[in-house]
């Protein structure tokens, strides 16, 4: 049974890293990038002893091949000077040091090429997760994009409801003030017909024939004859007298 709570509390725990993960990929994605120089550092700290390692059997091969010179010249002058036993027992450590030369002359090509397959090796390694992390980050990068994309467009479906609904505000507006404007004509109207012409239309032409009474007096006056107007008659002329039949009785 405490297995089975501990395998929920993992699982909650899970979940609750899981889900800020999600939020905060770029953390996660420092903490790997952190992760990856850790691997690289201890990586390298192998590597170096490795090379330790070669470099000491270089050293070691050095110095076999040093002694081995030496053995193999002073061999020959034991032999020129007559001394065989001398010279067996200097041909045998020769014999002996150009064994142990040979053998970590292969050792240390081995060491040297396992050096250059790990060098080789860590560099494919970390390339392979230099390019894993740059796209990673391209692609973190294209989902805040795209996550601010949505967030937009969601926001523009939004705003598309509310100004439709901020449309039909201004329609039923549009209708009252219609309404008004209408109301506010037909008012006007009927002010307007209630007013009575008569006594303007007949006082205008009592001004116009004072006024053209006005202009015969100053004429007369003046001793102007004033021409007719157009449409009217000549009622002020006299008729001429002209011949006449006879009149009956």
């Amino acid at each position: 049974m405490f297995n089975r709570i501990a395998n929920l509390i993992k699982g909650f725990v899970g979940l609750f890293i899981g889900g800020i993960e999600k939020k905060n990929p770029e953390a996660l994605l420092e903490v790997e990038k952190e992760n990856l120089r850790k691997q690289i550092s201890e990586f390298n700290q192998g590597l170096a002893a490795h090379a330790g390692l070669v470099e000491r059997l270089m050293g070691q091969v050095k110095k076999l091949n040093k002694e081995e010179d030496e053995l193999k010249a002073k061999t020959k002058a034991l032999l020129q000077a007559g001394q065989r036993e001398a010279a067996a027992e200097t041909a045998l450590r020769y014999k002996n040091t150009d064994q142990q030369h040979a053998e970590l002359a292969a050792q240390l090509e081995s060491a040297e090429t396992r050096y250059k397959e790990l060098v080789r090796a860590r560099d494919v390694a970390i390339k392979a997760a230099r390019d894993k992390i740059e796209s990673l980050r391209r692609g973190i990068d294209d989902m805040k994009v795209q996550k601010a994309m949505a967030e937009l467009n969601e926001m523009a479906a939004g705003m598309v409801g509310s100004l439709g609904g901020s449309g039909d505000n201004l329609n039923r507006l549009e209708e009252m003030v219609e309404e008004e404007r209408s109301k506010a004509a037909g008012r006007a109207r009927v002010a307007r017909d209630s007013v009575d012409m008569s006594g303007t239309v007949i006082k205008e032409a009592e001004q116009k024939a004072l006024a053209d009474m006005a202009l015969a007096d100053f004429a007369a006056s003046e001793g102007i004859a004033l021409e007719p107007k157009q449409g009217t008659g000549n009622s002020e002329t006299p008729p001429q007298q002209g011949t006449m039949g006879p009149v009956s009785q």
